[in-house]
């Protein structure tokens, strides 16, 4: 009967080898994901964010499973990212949203990538390296309320109303970034909606784009000719909490036990003695810590609780403080020799979701996915992509 509370893979798991911790990211899911959410923005064409080494998921890996699914237009933030992207998607077209890095047109070109304009400043080094190279494709970043990147609503009509600023180059996009789409009932959706209409207007016959994607759930207003959908594709909530979230999960981070002890009613676990005992435990070990991204912000204290894991299939509570290679886990309630050494637990899956381990380390999710550590064995499976 114990054979049934163990985990779904085995201590001794080739794929896991000497690691302390196993990651395995779905590559059918997030292809999945893509579809689902081109699905709904149906009209516009549905393009795919993968900076941060995807997410976390890794770069090549979702450039290439998401160029399969019929993605065709990706977005970095850097361009190195651009080159790798570029190699693992040869034919797509690929946006620096960090924009032009000075001096460096020519590489942009010489690479493919399209840098995302977001100053007056870029627009102009843009303007002087066509025309000398002739006309290349540039996005145009406008800004409509966050105060990032992005040149002013009152700089873009100035642009567009002289002749000369668009004269050796053509935008081949408009664009901007809303700040609150994850809450549909804040009212600055609906005024960044009608500024970026405005935008819109200042460049008839450029294809826009505004929703990321949050934004593809408000509704076809916000969709334009292109959406972006970023965390979504990667399984996390578009939505704040109360959200019933749509998105299969793509990442499951299992960590090794490294031990079971016994610990005494009011004796301290971890660094700092954060937490008493509040019974005689039993403790799990397992080798994964916040060096490896697994925050320690999600500690647990006398004060509050912290995270959870699944361990053989049942809830077991966080103790005391995450270290820098190790979490300790209670697992008192679980029935005897229901978890050994060498034994996975769950800290990242089908139950225990990226966000929730976000709110219990009081982050959001792009900051768990973006955190996975270089540590674990990571394997991706699905779509056809063995481990």
């Amino acid at each position: 009967m114990q054979a049934e509370h163990r985990s779904t893979v085995a201590p001794d798991h080739p794929e896991i080898g000497d690691a302390g911790a196993l990651l395995t990211i779905d590559l059918g899911a997030l292809a999945d994901n893509w579809r689902l959410l081109a699905a709904t923005a149906s009209g516009a064409e549905c393009a795919g964010v993968i900076k941060a080494d995807g997410y976390g998921v890794g770069l090549e890996h979702a450039a290439r499973i998401l160029f399969a699914a019929g993605c065709r237009t990706f977005f970095v933030a850097l361009p190195e990212e651009g080159r790798r992207a570029r190699v693992a998607a040869p034919g797509a077209t690929i946006y620096v949203l960090d924009g032009l890095m000075p001096g460096a047109a020519a590489d942009y070109v010489g690479a493919g990538l399209r840098p995302v304009l977001g100053s007056i400043e870029e627009i102009a080094e843009w303007g002087a390296f066509c025309r000398l190279a002739g006309d290349q494709p540039a996005a145009v970043h406008v800004d409509t309320a966050m105060n990032r990147l992005g040149i002013r609503i009152d700089d873009a009509a100035m642009l567009a109303a002289d002749g000369e600023s668009f004269a050796a180059f053509t935008p081949a996009l408009v664009m901007s970034h809303l700040a609150c789409a994850d809450d549909p009932d804040d009212p600055l959706n609906a005024r960044q909606l009608d500024r970026f209409g405005t935008v819109r207007a200042l460049f008839p016959g450029i294809p826009a784009s505004l929703a990321n994607s949050a934004g593809i759930l408000l509704g076809p207003a916000y969709h334009f000719d292109l959406v972006r959908p970023g965390i979504a594709l990667y399984g996390g909530a578009p939505r704040i909490a109360g959200f019933d979230n749509p998105m299969r999960p793509v990442v499951r981070l299992e960590a090794r036990v490294l031990a079971v002890h016994d610990g005494r009613v009011e004796e301290t676990v971890g660094y700092g003695a954060a937490e008493t005992l509040v019974r005689d435990s039993r403790i799990a070990v397992v080798a994964v810590g916040y060096a490896d991204g697994f925050l320690r912000a999600g500690s647990s204290s006398d004060a509050h609780a912290g995270g959870r894991a699944i361990v053989a299939g049942q809830p077991a509570p966080i103790l005391g403080r995450i270290s820098m290679d190790l979490t300790a886990i209670d697992v008192t309630d679980l029935p005897e020799g229901a978890v050994r050494r060498g034994d996975l637990v769950e800290l990242i899956g089908e139950t225990i979701t990226i966000d929730e381990v976000a709110t219990s380390a009081g982050t959001i999710g792009y900051e768990i996915l973006t955190s996975l550590g270089r540590r674990y064995r990571r394997r991706h499976v699905g779509a056809g992509i063995g481990a």
